[in-house]
């Protein structure tokens, strides 16, 4: 009950917050990988008044689902979280089209969903993808900050697009061209050389996968991305192990 009351105090706490307060708290959410936090936060949100007339807002909690379905949920939980930030991205972009971290978050979600389809259907979402995140990067300013590293998450998401279609349509050279790019954006950021180490197993390039398996084990956390790196490690000793 005390734990209860608790939160409904933080809640209430959190409603005058602004767009940057709320953000901040997504942040560091996010870099802590904290389930708790993140619901508070959505749930807190979803109880604005004003909710529905702020594309930034909306995009906050877009963002909040989008992450919430990658590490938060259970497995049966995980599809219907990310049609919830596809459902938030995409109401943000009828307010602002412009918006270039809600056309990340489409896209991304899109992208994740696609996964719980059958091929044809997830082929046929290919160009909703496409739409979002190349508009995503093409908009995003890489002169700030988080706009930066948003721009950096739109690029590792389209090389993975064209590393993991089916043949005929994937193209892993172009897939290379996209995650360097990425790496240039945001060079500590270590799941971009994990996701450089799986592309150079699918080409059969044992030596180059090794060494950016190795680069994310020895490489430090990026700042704001604290819980993905340390996992992106494990991921890394256990793909390096495999290569052995």
């Amino acid at each position: 009950m005390k734990r209860i009351l608790l939160f409904s105090l933080l809640c209430l706490a959190l409603v005058g917050f602004s767009f940057e307060e709320f953000d901040a708290i997504f942040f560091e959410a996010r870099s802590e990988r904290n389930p708790e936090k993140i619901l508070q936060l959505i749930q807190t949100l979803e109880s604005r008044s004003d909710l529905n007339q702020s594309s930034e807002l909306l995009t906050i909690l877009a963002d909040c689902y989008l992450e919430y379905g990658d590490w938060g949920v259970p497995k049966e939980q995980k599809e219907k979280t990310l049609e919830q930030a596809r459902k938030y991205a995409e109401a943000a972009l009828k307010l602002n089209s412009e918006n270039g971290r809600a056309n990340y978050i489409a896209g991304a979600a899109i992208g994740r969903l696609a996964q719980y389809k059958g091929i044809i259907q997830s082929l046929f979402m290919l160009g909703d993808f496409d739409k979002y995140i190349n508009k995503a990067i093409s908009l995003l300013n890489e002169n700030d900050e988080k706009e930066r590293l948003y721009k950096t998450f739109a690029l590792i998401a389209s090389g993975m697009r064209y590393r993991d279609v089916p043949w005929p349509l994937y193209d892993y050279k172009k897939s290379e061209q996209l995650l360097f790019e990425a790496a240039k954006l945001t060079p500590n950021y270590s799941n971009i050389y994990l996701e450089l180490g799986h592309l150079y197993v699918k080409t059969n390039n044992k030596q180059k996968a090794k060494e950016m398996f190795q680069k994310v084990i020895e490489m430090g956390p990026h700042p704001l991305l604290v819980q993905t790196h340390f996992n992106a490690v494990k991921t890394a000793q256990e793909e390096l192990e495999k290569l052995k």
